[in-house]
């Protein structure tokens, strides 16, 4: 396991001598990664540091509000609404690695757009090395590592938990003395509830998957997963009241994991099933039912795509 205390000294010491007397803009999300990249950053640069949250329109319910509720004390915060920008960019995409290179590039693009207006030489990314190894492994790109686009246009890209697995990154967030609600929150992928649909991405599948996501992470909250979610995975025929509809296919997911790299299906009780069921179900008449993903990891990834 990592030595927090040593690593949090060792990294605010390379960040400074890395970025010098420059700027540096972060790619923050809100998930604990990136906010731990960012409060090592911020140790070592303070305001030389512009920490940059794009929505999306990928993003979990209530997200925009929340990051700059919890961020609001570093001044130079900016909210990006890219929502349009990305949904168009991914029309037509069904190809999962397409999709991520797609997110990739929008992403990184976004933040050279945001480094020239600040003079900043510099992206910082909460990159962590279950991103690598997958991403270099071929078993998916994760859009800050292999969904990258071949030209930044960046002195040096900043990565302070390149080498750690997600526990060790949330025991360096304990000692940053980081709120819990970031410290234990549960993984969010980069690219969003786009890898948590099934094809092509659209704003009707998107708020489907979004509404599905919170009822997932709200009904498990008791069994304490380590990620909890819904996915949209395509139609198939249901009945709603004397109606018959061709709608949308929820696949629950909700596993038990210590770092990502492999992962448990949780055995969760039947009554709980039913509640998610009854109220994604009822929520979105174009949902015309729910499954359970039984699946661990291995044979399974955790996320659809």
């Amino acid at each position: 396991m990592v030595d927090a205390p040593a690593f949090v000294d060792e990294k605010v010491e390379e960040i400074r001598e890395q970025v010098g007397d420059g700027k540096a803009v972060i790619a923050l999300s809100g998930g604990v990664d990136s906010s731990v990249a960012a409060a090592l950053a911020y140790e070592a640069i303070g305001d030389r540091l512009i920490p940059v949250y794009v929505d999306t329109g990928l993003m979990r319910k209530g997200e925009t509000e929340s990051i700059r509720e919890t961020f609001s004390f570093m001044h130079s915060l900016t909210v990006v609404d890219a929502e349009d920008r990305f949904l168009a960019e991914l029309a037509g995409v069904t190809d999962p690695e397409e999709k991520r290179h797609v997110i990739g590039e929008q992403f990184i693009r976004e933040f050279e757009r945001e480094a020239t207006e600040a003079d900043a030489d510099y992206l910082v990314q909460g990159t962590i090395y279950p991103d690598r190894i997958e991403s270099e492994g071929n078993i998916k790109s994760h859009h800050n590592v292999g969904g990258l686009p071949e030209v930044v246009d960046f002195e040096g890209i900043v990565e302070p938990v390149r080498d750690l697995y997600k526990d060790e990154v949330r025991e360096v967030a304990r000692e940053l003395d980081l709120e819990e609600v970031i410290a234990e929150r549960m993984p969010f992928p980069g690219p969003g509830l786009a890898v948590r649909i099934v094809g092509e991405v659209t704003k009707e599948k998107v708020e489907v998957a979004r509404d599905a996501c919170h009822v997932v992470e709200e009904e498990t909250a008791e069994h304490e997963p380590w990620q909890a979610f819904g996915a949209v995975l395509g139609k198939a025929t249901g009945v709603k009241g004397d109606n018959r509809v061709h709608g949308w296919v929820v696949a629950v997911r909700s596993v038990e994991s210590r770092d990502g790299m492999t992962a448990r299906a949780q055995e969760l009780d039947w009554d709980t099933l039913q509640r998610i069921q009854s109220r994604i179900t009822g929520m979105n008449e174009n949902v015309a039912r729910v499954v359970y993903d039984v699946t661990h990891k291995p044979p399974a990834t955790i996320e659809y795509e």
